[in-house]
Formats: C-alpha cells, structure tokens, sequence
C-alpha cells in the first residue's frame, strides 16, 4: 500500500504545480536541431538551445559522429579502467588540454558527473570549498559529496567572498569554485577578482565553464580567456554538449597529478560508461572548428547585441551581461509560461523560467542567441515579443 500513498502523494503534488503555472511539460521536436525545429507540425525559430555557434547539426560533425561509428564502434560496454578506454579518448583528453592551456584532462558522460565527481576525492574534512550562491546545481550535490567545510558567498560578491576566505584561513586547501557564464543570468563571474584574492588567501581557483567554451575570448576558451585569466585559473570543467557539437560528454582539466588522482578516485568516472566512439570522435571535430570559427564568434556577437538593443527599445527588461544568454524578465511565472505559449504561436520557440530552477519572484524567457540565427529571424523574434508583449501588458 505504501506505493499507493506516494503515489497519491505525488498526483496531489503534481496537481499543486499545474495550478501555481509550475508544471514543466516537455515540447517534442520532430527534426534535427538548429536555428530552426519542427514543433508541431511547423517550422519555428529556435531560441532556447545551447547551441550558441550553431555546431548541432553541422555537417563536419555528423560526418565525424558516423566515421567513428563505422571506425570505433558503436559503445564499450565498460568503463574506462576496466576495458573503456580506447586511443580516441586519450586524443581528445589530450587535445582538450592543449585547448585550455592545462596538463591533463579526464572524460565523463556529462560535466554533471565531472562536477559531481570533483570535490569528493579531493576535499577533505579540513579543507573548504567557497562556492557562488547561484552556482549550477551539479556543483551544489558535488559540494554536498564532500566533507569539506562549505562557504557560500553572495553571487558576485567580492567582498563577502573574502570575509568567508578570512574566516576559512586555518583550513588545510581552499577552492573558490564558480561557474564561469552563469546560464539563467548571463553574466560571467568576476574571475580577474577572485584569482587576485585566490592569491592572497592561497587558495585554488576552479570554474565550470559550460556556457562559455568555445564562443567566449577571442579563441574560443570560454569565460576565463574572455577576462584574461586562463592561466590563472587552476581547475576547469566543461561540456562536449553545448557549443561542441551539442551531443553529450564533460570533461576535467588542469594539473596532471590532479586528473591522475582523479581517475583513481572519481566515482562518477570510475563507475560510469566511457563516452561512447561516435562521441568522442565527433568532439574532435568540434574543437578543430572551434579553433577555426573567429567568424562564427563574430556573427554570433553581432547577433547578441542586435537582439538585446531592440528587445529593450521594444520596453523589456534583459539583464545585463556579455553573453548570447538574455533573459527577459517577467517576475511572475504564470505570465513567462503563458508569454511563451504566445510566442510560440508566432513562430518562436523559447521556455518560461520559474523557480526553482529560479528564484520566486523572478520568472523569466531565456533567450539563447546562436551564430547560425539569420538577420531575418532575429527581426522576427524582436517583433514577436513587441507584439506579445504589448497583449498581456508586458510593455505599454
């Protein structure tokens, strides 16, 4: 009977969200990613993908995914210490170290588990790590694996960043850990800041950089080169499944006696699949276009900066912040999942944020800008939310 009162339980709950305009249901694409999908039978502009250079479907990397296929298999049906580990990851591990600067770097399925399986093997009970209080959520349960003391500063907060340093000074190492590119907000950390009080207080500077690799600083290498402070920067995990290409896979780099102790005692990496052939073979090719694609970046700022100047001529209110994340925001969730809906009838595709994967109060459309959006999409979307906006009293 117990599954029935927890199922009862969860109707109930699940009742509760659809009332508050909390429910979260799931659009069904029904074609190849890109600027622009078929939902429902139709054609729409796609503006919530992380698909920020417009890698997802480009054809060197379907090309590369099915020549690793045909090359390398289909899966190991293992992990890597045991019978996973093929030359193809070693290449990429290597390449994706000489892309940021570092000694080494290690694979995961996802950079969830590279984070997940980050703190845990290398904190300890004497230790601390000082984390951002609107850090990803795959950093807050990695912080929760392990039995350093915890800090949790203000986002952006220099000054409490250092007061909760002075107060961690008798520990043993010290990691200040943030994301690079915060994905609901669209600002980047103050990373030329926290590595100066890195080197005052010893500690050990370490970011996710998801949202910034390979389409932020002038090469590609994400938030910390935008600011100048790639080699500053200690410990670095990221994604192959936003800019690269889109698919799946994350991955660790920094010192190679760090990523050593970590194929000894990630648990995630340890116990975990290695990434499929197909996968890797095609983050390959992903970076080799990375490395290439000044153009792509360019394009994909012009793009940024046309959006958010006419979104907020049109009366929205976009956060500010440097990247292609702009959120448009709304407050109330109720209004951003029924603004959404709207839009979508006009052809643009783009989700309402509501706590709590936000904080109350603070609902918002992500809008995600890609290299791959055209002039004439980009109109389309600015006159679609002036349009929706004016009729439901968004903007006057």
């Amino acid at each position: 009977m117990s599954d029935l009162k927890l199922r009862d339980h969860l109707r109930n709950e699940i009742e509760t969200l659809k009332k508050a305009g909390l429910y979260k249901r799931e659009r069904r694409i029904e074609s190849p990613q890109g600027a622009t999908i078929q939902v429902n039978g139709r054609l729409v502009v796609n503006f919530c993908a992380n698909n920020y250079l417009g890698l997802a479907n480009h054809p060197e990397i379907v090309e590369a995914a099915h020549e690793g296929l045909r090359r390398w298999g289909y899966g190991l049906s293992s992990v890597r210490f045991i019978c996973g580990t093929q030359d193809l990851h070693k290449e990429l591990e290597t390449k994706v170290a000489r892309f940021f600067g570092k000694e080494d770097a290690i694979l995961y399925i996802s950079c969830f588990d590279a984070n997940g399986g980050l703190f845990e093997p290398l904190l300890g009970e004497d230790d601390a790590v000082l984390s951002d209080e609107l850090n990803h959520a795959s950093i807050i349960d990695g912080v929760r694996l392990c039995k350093a003391k915890r800090f949790r500063y203000k986002h952006g907060d220099m000054a409490d960043l250092q007061r909760q340093l002075e107060e961690a000074k008798g520990c043993r190492f010290r990691m200040i850990f943030t994301d690079s590119v915060f994905s609901m907000d669209g600002d980047v950390a103050k990373l030329a800041d926290i590595c100066e009080l890195a080197d005052k207080y010893d500690a050990i500077v370490a970011i996710d950089d998801c949202h910034g690799t390979g389409h932020l600083g002038e090469h590609g290498r994400g938030g910390a080169e935008l600011l100048g402070v790639l080699d500053r920067v200690d410990i670095i995990t990221s994604t192959l499944g936003k800019t690269a290409g889109g698919a799946s896979g994350g991955f660790t780099t920094g010192r190679a006696e760090m990523v050593d102790w970590l194929r000894n005692r990630s648990r995630p990496y340890l116990f975990s699949n290695s990434v499929p052939p197909s996968l890797a073979f095609a983050a390959l090719k992903a970076l080799e276009l990375i490395d290439g694609g000044k153009d792509l970046r360019e394009r994909l700022g012009k793009n940024t900066r046309k959006m958010r100047a006419c979104l907020e001529a049109a009366g929205l209110t976009v956060k500010a912040g440097p990247t292609p994340i702009l959120p448009v925001m709304l407050g109330d969730a109720a209004l951003a999942t029924r603004m959404a809906e709207r839009l979508l009838e006009h052809g643009i595709y783009c989700i309402g944020f509501s706590y709590p994967v936000v904080p109350q109060g603070q609902a918002r459309i992500r809008l995600q800008v890609s290299a791959a959006h055209s002039d004439e999409q980009i109109e389309k979307a600015i006159q679609a939310f002036a349009s929706v906006g004016k009729e439901l009293g968004v903007v006057k």
